[in-house]
């Protein structure tokens, strides 16, 4: 690498699609993600790339079903969910729903103290895009501590 700064971010979730190359023109323009690096897979394809949102960092690749590796469409139900912080959920929500996202969720305020809304991408996966950033209610008295 050429001495650029590496993302602070520590877990990046690792998403597969059908269509790969579509998707990811699609999450930048729908969501506002960045497209940071695309290597190329087999029949037009993406082995690997790497997209940015903040200081977030998602993975987005081709479908393997042979390490069944697989899109939400192929699923009877989802399988999780992504959680991002974005500072105007309002905004975001607008931007997304212009772009045709499925909107599971209208934006609302949560009891745990964030503003966010729930959306489906074009090929199933589920996000949250709130005001939200784990930590805030972790002190001494409610920490699990280590597992």
């Amino acid at each position: 690498m050429s001495g650029e700064t590496k993302t602070p971010a520590t877990i990046y979730p690792s998403l597969s699609y059908d269509d790969a190359p579509a998707a990811i023109a699609w999450l930048c323009q729908a969501f506002g993600f960045q497209k940071r690096l695309v290597v190329p897979g087999p029949e037009g394809g993406v082995r690997h790339s790497e997209l940015s949102l903040g200081a977030g960092v998602i993975m987005v690749s081709s479908t393997r079903p042979e390490e069944k590796r697989v899109s939400p469409r192929s699923l009877a139900g989802i399988h999780q969910s992504l959680s991002v912080y974005v500072a105007d959920p309002d905004a975001h929500y607008a931007r997304a729903k212009a772009a045709g996202a499925t909107i599971l969720q209208e934006p609302e305020d949560t009891p745990f103290g964030a503003r966010g809304y729930m959306t489906r991408d074009l090929e199933g996966h589920q996000w949250f895009f709130a005001s939200y950033r784990p930590g805030e209610y972790w002190d001494q008295s409610n920490a699990e501590g280590a597992c």
